[in-house]
């Protein structure tokens, strides 16, 4: 992928600095996403017969035949009921722990095994103790273990209500130049897991771009995932332009959108703010987290609501008058939602929709939806050389499309041909094919 964009860059293709869109998309696991009990069931098979190709019978324990037949040798029933599935799943905990523990004491070889490692973490994720008891997680947490043949494939969702769509893969984000900034678009992938924020992703894939010889874009094109007050702030300070819809804040149960925070006055300069009544805040308190780092600001209004005309509209159910949490930089994002009603920003925001596009063409033409392998770094190498592909076949339709004279052999194909040759190296390609001319 580098060597190709060095390259487009040397023939004038992609500039080092451009305006850019960006979006992401979800790549499925080659393996089948399973339950919490499977899951379970799966690792303890792995980690069993780890154990059994590194230990003589005489090392064995006295549970040993018994598990080997309760995992190894017996498949899970689907067609069993619930309440039997609930005591498989707390057997396999009891089983789990027992392993572990016998474990402890053992060379480093049996106790770090991978496949035992795995079995470690998959029983911290899906098990509780309490009180020496062994219980079932209601609840997981983003980025658990989903099966242990792939455990770097990890569940995501998208939407809610029916069109609440959700897959066990990763996430590979895909960013390619406007046309009008380069003869040749390009598509840059960086892939993560399925859980990780758009955000780090966003600077993941900005610093791959830096590796690779490109400077951060002018403006970068982005839907309302990735605007954040703190992301346009970062954005001004490097001396580029995120420009993409900012999302609405979180409303309160019962409260109308015209009693959002959108609707708030807000100076943090002043550490104060309007309601929509008018009346200005009693009360703004510094709040900062050293931990995320990120410093907030909580405005109140507290003997202003009392009489408020508006107070059921207003004030939440249970709470004695409004309280607002905001940013330290809200200013931007409250600009941005201003400006992006605006017929310019629409307008601007067009050149954003070719993404989906060029997403639709890696997935639907090179395979991109799909990986063929498991693990988290074969399946960035497979999406490394599909978006390698694609820039190459764009290269060659630059080519294609410059050509004036229908019946002039397409010599400086094969110019290009053998230059990539050079760039990609042990690749073999034919010169063969680009014997050929342009039909009348």
């Amino acid at each position: 992928m580098r060597a190709v964009l060095e390259a487009l860059q040397k023939e004038g293709l992609v500039p080092k600095r451009s305006k850019q869109r960006l979006d992401s998309t979800h790549v499925l696991s080659a393996v089948r996403d399973l339950s919490a009990l499977e899951c379970v069931r799966e690792t303890m098979h792995l980690a069993l017969e780890e154990l059994g190709a590194r230990l003589a019978e005489s090392e064995r324990p006295d549970f040993w035949e018994l598990f080997w037949e309760r995992y190894v040798q017996s498949k899970l029933d689907y067609r069993a009921g619930q309440e039997l599935l609930k005591n498989k799943h707390y057997q396999a905990g009891e089983d789990c722990r027992r392993l572990l523990q016998w474990l402890e004491p053992m060379a480093p070889e049996l106790r770090y095994g991978p496949k035992v490692e795995l079995l470690r973490e998959v029983f911290e994720q899906q098990y509780v103790v309490k009180s020496a008891e062994v219980q079932a997680v209601k609840e997981h947490a983003p980025g658990v273990v989903r099966t242990p043949h792939d455990p770097d494939a990890q569940w995501s969702a998208k939407g809610q209500g029916i069109e609440k769509k959700s897959w066990v893969g990763y996430k590979v984000q895909v960013a390619e130049s406007l046309p009008e900034e380069a003869k040749a678009l390009y598509n840059f992938d960086r892939h993560s897991k399925g859980h990780s924020q758009r955000r780090s992703r966003l600077n993941e894939t900005l610093r791959d771009q830096t590796l690779s010889g490109l400077q951060r874009p002018t403006e970068l094109y982005v839907d309302g995932a990735y605007v954040s007050a703190a992301r346009l702030q970062e954005a001004k300070n490097q001396g580029w332009e995120l420009i993409g819809p900012a999302q609405p804040s979180a409303n309160h149960s019962g409260l109308g959108s015209a009693f959002r925070i959108e609707a708030f006055e807000i100076d943090i300069a002043q550490r104060r703010a309007r309601c929509p009544s008018g009346f200005l805040s009693t009360q703004c308190s510094r709040i900062q987290e050293s931990k995320r780092q990120k410093v907030s600001f909580r405005l109140e209004w507290s003997y202003h609501c009392r009489n408020c005309l508006l107070r059921s509209q207003c004030v939440p159910a249970g709470q004695s008058h409004r309280t607002i949490i905001v940013g330290q930089y809200h200013e931007l994002l409250q600009q941005r939602r201003r400006d992006q009603q605006s017929p310019q920003f629409k307008k601007r925001m067009q050149q954003r929709n070719a993404i989906e596009g060029t997403i639709s063409e890696l997935a639907r033409a090179h395979g991109l939806r799909r990986s063929r392998y498991r693990g988290f770094a074969k399946v960035e190498l497979q999406n490394l050389f599909i978006g390698t592909a694609c820039n190459i076949k764009r290269w060659l339709r630059i080519v294609a499309e410059t050509k004036i004279d229908p019946k002039i052999d397409l010599l400086f194909f094969k110019n290009v041909l053998k230059r990539l040759q050079g760039v990609c190296g042990p690749l073999r390609l034919s010169l063969n094919f680009f014997s050929c001319r342009f039909a009348d």
